[in-house]
């Protein structure tokens, strides 16, 4: 038994060695799998609760308005003052062909907050807005019927 070195019957071997490259793929994958979610950290609240919420995947190209539980306001996790939240909101809309905002609010705040935080995007020409909410998990048992 002897082993082929690929010198002797059919020239040089041209074969691709993908090894090196899969290596750099998965060390590549991981790096990314470890930084994504803290790229997605805003600002730290606790969302309400609701049967009916759906999913709501975070990208860069949303303009999200957070509501922190001492009222603060944020535009994409950067902090705001509750006066300039039109401006603010206009310059970062204003080239875009769909105007949405989405509502994260701590289930803390009072319903006048929010409100007025969405009156003040109604200011800005917003009519479409979000409000987002974590799925509310059963507690096990059905309700109703037996």
């Amino acid at each position: 038994m002897s082993m082929d070195l690929g010198g002797g019957k059919g020239g040089v071997k041209s074969d691709i060695n993908v090894t090196p490259l899969v290596d750099v793929m998965l060390v590549l994958l991981i790096i990314m799998m470890l930084v994504a979610p803290l790229l997605q950290q805003g600002v730290q609240i606790r969302l309400p609760a609701a049967e009916n919420g759906g999913d709501h995947p975070e990208t860069s190209n949303q303009t999200v308005v957070t509501i922190g539980a001492n009222k603060d306001l944020y535009l994409d996790a950067k902090p705001i003052r509750e006066g300039e939240m039109v401006t603010k909101v206009t310059e970062k809309l204003e080239n875009q062909k769909e105007k949405i905002v989405l509502i994260k609010a701590d289930e803390e705040v009072e319903y006048s907050a929010v409100m007025s935080a969405m009156d003040q995007l109604r200011q800005a020409g917003i009519e479409d807005i979000g409000l987002i909410t974590v799925k509310r998990t059963s507690s096990g048992a059905a309700k109703g019927g037996q």
